[in-house]
């Protein structure tokens, strides 16, 4: 049996069976989603991006590709090896934790898809919050694009199963100790696996707390990608604008 890590972050984002089950995510959404947040933003070609958890760097490239000078970073080395195989001037990728500041400052920082709220100790949520910080040129906004906890515990499936190709995901969801747990069960070429995903179930409340400990101000919040107002009932999510 493949068991987790202590982080469980750590293991899971570098394997290729995360890119396997999220690999459908909606590329067209996503396009939409930076075009209005850069509108909104009022960011100009040439401007710094710091792509803060970038993955492999699907953002990233298309934030280059409208004309923005991106730097992209990410704790898993395997994901910032793929994305390195885009790099070119104004587009580049390092491994790097974001609960330190990163050694410059940029016009705006993002933290897209719920790519917060995993670490196990509390202050590294707060640590990451004034990392963001450090991080901005003076009068810049960053960015947290999160889940609305309160809706997504009320829509919880607890048991799904997906095939994707010759692999059947099992996955189990559950509320425990503040956290939404996903467990991730399957077979491939006869060893199986068991993943698990832990987000910290942050409310609104919560990123307002922290911001007021950093000493940040929170501007505007969203509630999709479309930049509706942020409503928590019925938002599907948390999308923070702050500087």
């Amino acid at each position: 049996m493949q068991k987790e890590k202590d982080n469980w972050y750590a293991s899971w984002f570098n394997t290729p069976y995360y890119h396997i089950l999220y690999k459908d995510r909606n590329h067209r959404e996503a396009a939409l989603f930076m075009n209005a947040l850069t509108n909104y933003l009022n960011l100009n070609k040439g401007d710094t991006i710091l792509d803060l958890a970038c993955g492999r760097g699907r953002h990233a490239k298309y934030l280059y590709k409208q004309g923005f000078d991106v730097t992209g970073i990410d704790l898993s080395e395997d994901s910032i090896e793929y994305a390195k195989q885009y790099e070119k001037p104004r587009l580049s990728f390092e491994v790097h934790d974001m609960c330190l500041p990163y050694p410059k400052k940029f016009d705006t920082v993002l933290n897209l898809f719920t790519s917060f709220g995993y670490f196990e100790n509390e202050i590294d949520n707060l640590r990451t919050i004034k990392a963001i910080n450090a991080e901005l040129k003076p009068s810049a906004y960053a960015v947290i694009d999160f889940l609305n906890a309160e809706l997504a515990i009320k829509k919880l499936i607890p048991s799904e199963k997906k095939k994707i190709g010759d692999i059947v995901f099992n996955i189990e969801k559950y509320v425990e100790k503040g956290y939404i747990v996903k467990n991730i069960r399957f077979t491939d070429g006869g060893t199986d696996y068991h993943y698990v995903e832990r987000v910290r179930a942050l409310t609104l409340e919560d990123f307002e707390s922290y911001f007021k400990e950093a000493g940040i101000t929170l501007k505007k919040v969203f509630g999709d990608y479309k930049l509706n107002d942020f409503n928590r009932n019925t938002s599907e999510r948390l999308i923070l604008i702050f500087n």
